[in-house]
């Protein structure tokens, strides 16, 4: 079985970590928290997904699904 990359990047002027499973032409959509964004493909299939405010998250866990 072929390894599996995951590409996760944090930039802490923007409060932003953006996490890839996949690296595949897609694009971001909404989910239930407006703090998170999945990242899909055209047929929907989740290739990864970012968070906005992540120091948020020291207060409490965040959960959303994907």
């Amino acid at each position: 079985m072929a390894e599996r990359k995951v590409k996760i990047w944090y930039d802490p002027e923007g409060d932003y970590l953006e996490v890839i499973f996949d690296q595949k032409p897609g694009y971001f959509r909404e989910t239930a928290s407006d703090q998170v964004m999945e990242k899909v493909d055209e047929a929907g299939n989740v290739l990864g997904f970012s968070v906005l405010k992540i120091s948020a998250l020291k207060q409490a866990p965040l959960e959303v699904a994907l």
